[in-house]
C-alpha cells in the first residue's frame, strides 16, 4: 500500500507542479476599479495585482491611464474628476506594468451616475495646449505585438468663431510588410462622426488670421493677411493628403461640427497591435494626424507620432529608424537614434549620463542633436558653466551625453503626480562613415542617474535589406581533356547588393565552343578462302556547340574588399550541337604470313554533318576565387569545375562587373 502511494505521488507530482505554474501564468490579472462620489466630484482608485519583477531591472511599478466617460482623461494613479453634467458615465482604466514579466492587468469599465452638479463644475480645467497650439497627441503605452494601446487626439479651436472641420488619422506604414494596427474602438463625446470618404474636391484659400470676414467674392471667406506659421502648420491640403496616402495603407476620418472658439476636445482610439507586427525592439512605427480646423479653408496641422516597438514595458529604451534600410540609398542619409529614460527614484536627478555604444560604421563627427528633454543648451567646450546644459563626448566606440545641473523628478518622489514629468530623452542623428560595410549593428545605452548603478537599455538594431545586384560576366573556358578546344561565354549573375561577408549567388551563362575529337577503329571481314580483309578508319569529329550554364545556387564569401571565394553547383546543357564528321577508311589484305598488304579497293571517305539539340546534360561542383572589387564593381576570377560525367575537368577564367 505504501508503495502504491509513493508511486501515485511520483506520477502526479510533476503534473500538479506544472499545473500550478501554468495556472498562475494563464490566469488573467485584473485590476477592479473603485470610486467615491462626493457630489459632482469622483475619486477613482483600483486594486492592483502583485507585480512580477524582472530580474536585474529597476523596481517594477505601474503607470495609469484613466478615461472618465465624458471626454476627459488622466494619467494619475488615483485621480479626482469633476463632472460638468449629470448623467451616467463609464470610467475606464488601462494600467501598464513596467519592469514586469506578465501582461498588463485588465480592468472592466465601471458605470456610475452623477446626479448633483454644482455651478463650479462648469468652469473649464487647466488647458494642456500652449499658445497657438491646436493639436496634441498622446498614448498610454508603447506598442507591443498583440496588445492594445490607447491613442489620444486632443484638438482645439483657435479661431474666434464657431467652426466645423475634420481629423485624419493615417496608420500602418507602407515600409512595413504587415499591418501594425487595427482600430478596435473610437470613443467620441462631442457629436463627432466617422466618415468613409475624403470629400475634399477643391483647393481652398487660407484663413491666416483665424477670422471670418464678409466678402463680395464667390467664396464666403477672404485672405486678410499673411503671417509665419509653425513648421507643422501647412497650407496645401491636397498635397498633404496625397503624400499621406502614399505613406500609409490605412486611415480614419472624423468630422466635427459647431466647435466653439477656444473649445478643446478629446478623441480616444483603442488600437490593437497585430500579432504580425514587426517584432523588433529597435523599429519605429508612426501615426500621422492631420487636423483641419475649418472646412472652408486649406489651413491644417500635421503631426507624426513616432513609437518604438517593444517586447516589454520599460521606460528606459533605445531605438533607431534604421531597423531595415536600403544600402544603395543610405550613404548620405542621417540615421536617427532616440534614447528614452525615466527617473524611478524617490528624489530628483541632477545629473544624467548616457553612455551610448556606437558602432564604428558611423561617422561620429557628423553627430547632430535633434531634440532633448529636459531641454537645455549645449555645454561650451572651452569652459565650465553653472547653468543647465548638455555635454557631449565622442570616444572610439561610444558617444556620451550628460545632462548637467538639471532637475528631473523621481516617479516615487512625494507630490509628483504627472508621470511624464519624470521622463526624458535625447534624440540625435549621424551619417555613415566613408567606407561602411553592409552589416547588422547592435548598440545599447547605459543610463546613470546621479551616482546610482547604471540601467542598461535594450539593443537598438540596424540592418539592411538584401537588395539586388545584377552582374555582367564574360570569360573563357578550358577543358584539358579535349583537343583543339575553345569556349567563350557571356552571362549574368544575381546576388544581394554588396553583401559584407557570406551571400548566395545565382548565374546564367551562354557559351559558344568548338573542339575536335579523333576516333580510330577498324573492321575485319574473313573471306570464304580464309583470307582476311581489314579496313582501318580514322573519324575526325569537329564539334561546334551553343550551350547554357546555370548555377542555381552558390555560396560566396568576401574575405575583404578585394578577395572572395565561392563554391557551388553547376548544370550545363548543349542547346544546339553541330558535328562536322570526316571518316577516312584504308583497306588492307592480311596474307597468310600476317603481313598487311594495302588494298585500295577497300579505301573510303565519308563526310557528314550531324545536328542535334538539347543534349549532353552535365552536372558538377566547383570552387573558385575572385580578385578585384569583390563586393561591387569589376573583378576577375578563376573557377575549377569537376563534372560528374566526362570530360570531368573544366577551368573557367572570367571577368565580372557587379552593379
Amino acid at each position: 500500500m505504501r508503495g502504491v502511494i509513493i508511486l501515485y505521488c511520483t506520477i502526479l507530482f510533476p503534473f500538479l507542479c506544472f499545473g500550478q505554474i501554468l495556472t498562475n501564468d494563464t490566469i488573467p490579472r485584473v485590476a477592479p476599479i473603485s470610486y467615491e462620489i462626493q457630489g459632482d466630484q469622483v475619486t477613482y482608485n483600483a486594486k492592483m495585482p502583485v507585480l512580477n519583477q524582472v530580474a536585474g531591472a529597476p523596481k517594477a511599478f505601474y503607470t495609469y491611464y484613466w478615461e472618465f466617460g465624458d471626454g476627459n482623461y488622466s494619467f494619475k494613479e488615483k485621480p479626482t474628476h469633476k463632472y460638468k453634467k449629470s448623467g451616467e458615465y463609464n470610467a475606464r482604466l488601462w494600467a501598464t506594468n513596467n519592469y514586469d514579466n506578465g501582461k498588463p492587468p485588465d480592468s472592466r469599465p465601471k458605470s456610475l451616475t452623477i446626479s448633483n452638479v454644482s455651478d463650479e463644475a462648469s468652469i473649464s480645467s487647466d488647458s494642456f495646449f500652449t499658445e497657438d497650439e491646436d493639436l496634441i497627441l498622446k498614448r498610454n503605452r508603447e506598442p507591443i505585438p498583440d496588445q492594445e494601446m490607447v491613442f489620444i487626439t486632443s484638438y482645439k479651436n483657435n479661431n474666434n468663431y464657431v467652426s466645423s472641420g475634420k481629423l485624419y488619422l493615417f496608420y500602418n506604414d507602407n515600409q512595413f510588410k504587415n499591418d501594425n494596427f487595427t482600430i478596435e474602438d473610437t470613443r467620441m463625446h462631442h457629436g463627432e462622426r466617422i466618415i468613409a470618404l475624403n470629400t475634399i474636391s477643391e483647393v481652398l484659400t487660407e484663413n491666416d488670421d483665424h477670422t471670418l470676414l464678409a466678402s463680395s467674392s464667390n467664396t464666403i471667406t477672404h485672405n486678410k493677411m499673411l503671417f509665419v506659421q509653425d513648421t507643422i502648420k501647412k497650407r496645401n491640403l491636397p498635397l498633404t493628403l496625397e503624400e499621406s496616402n502614399a505613406s500609409y495603407r490605412s486611415y480614419q476620418i472624423i468630422e466635427f461640427n459647431d466647435m466653439q472658439p477656444g473649445e478643446e476636445r478629446n478623441i480616444f482610439r483603442t488600437l490593437r497591435t497585430t500579432p504580425e507586427m514587426i517584432k523588433d525592439t529597435s523599429a519605429i512605427v508612426t501615426l500621422r494626424s492631420v487636423y483641419i480646423p475649418d472646412d472652408n479653408f486649406d489651413n491644417h496641422t500635421v503631426k507624426d507620432t513616432e513609437m518604438e516597438i517593444v517586447t516589454s514595458h520599460d521606460p528606459n529604451k533605445m531605438s533607431s529608424n534604421g531597423w531595415l534600410m536600403n544600402y544603395r540609398l543610405v550613404r548620405f542619409k542621417r540615421l536617427k537614434f532616440k534614447v528614452r529614460f525615466q527617473n524611478n527614484g524617490e528624489g530628483p536627478a541632477n545629473t544624467i549620463k548616457l553612455e551610448v555604444d556606437t558602432p564604428e560604421m558611423f561617422d561620429k563627427s557628423t553627430l547632430r542633436i535633434e531634440g532633448m528633454y529636459p531641454e537645455c543648451p549645449i555645454c561650451p567646450k572651452e569652459r565650465e558653466v553653472n547653468y543647465s546644459c548638455l555635454d557631449t563626448l565622442l570616444q572610439k566606440d561610444q558617444i556620451i551625453f550628460q545632462f548637467n545641473r538639471i532637475y528631473l523628478p523621481g516617479s516615487q518622489q512625494k507630490n509628483v503626480q504627472e508621470i511624464d514629468s519624470t521622463k526624458g530623452f535625447i534624440k540625435y542623428s549621424m551619417k555613415f562613415g566613408k567606407d561602411f560595410h553592409k552589416k547588422k549593428t547592435k548598440s545599447r545605452t547605459a543610463i546613470y542617474f546621479d551616482k546610482n548603478e547604471p540601467i542598461i537599455t535594450n539593443y537598438a538594431t540596424t540592418r539592411f535589406m538584401p537588395g539586388i545586384s545584377m552582374g555582367a560576366k564574360a570569360g573563357y573556358i578550358m577543358v584539358p581533356e579535349l583537343d583543339n578546344q575553345k569556349e567563350y561565354f557571356v552571362g549574368a549573375t544575381l546576388s544581394p547588393f554588396k553583401s559584407y561577408r557570406g551571400y548566395y549567388q545565382a548565374e546564367l551563362m551562354f557559351s559558344t565552343s568548338s573542339y575536335d575529337e579523333l576516333r580510330n577503329f577498324e573492321t575485319r571481314i574473313i573471306n570464304p578462302n580464309g583470307a582476311e580483309n581489314i579496313t582501318q578508319f580514322s573519324e575526325l569529329n569537329q564539334f561546334t556547340n551553343i550551350s547554357v550554364y546555370a548555377v542555381p545556387g552558390s555560396f560566396r564569401y568576401n574575405l575583404n574588399n578585394f578577395w572572395a571565394m565561392g563554391v557551388g553547383f553547376q548544370v550545363k546543357l548543349d542547346i544546339a550541337s553541330k558535328n562536322d564528321q570526316d571518316t577516312t577508311g584504308r583497306g588492307f589484305f592480311l596474307d597468310a604470313d600476317g603481313n598487311l598488304i594495302p588494298n585500295p579497293d577497300l579505301d573510303s571517305f565519308l563526310n557528314q554533318e550531324i545536328d542535334d539539340s538539347f543534349t549532353n546534360l552535365q552536372t558538377g561542383v566547383f570552387v573558385g576565387m575572385n580578385f578585384g572589387a569583390a563586393r561591387i564593381g569589376p573583378s576577375v576570377g578563376v573557377r575549377y569545375v569537376y563534372n560528374f560525367d566526362s570530360p570531368n575537368s573544366q577551368i573557367q577564367l572570367y571577368g565580372i562587373w557587379k552593379f
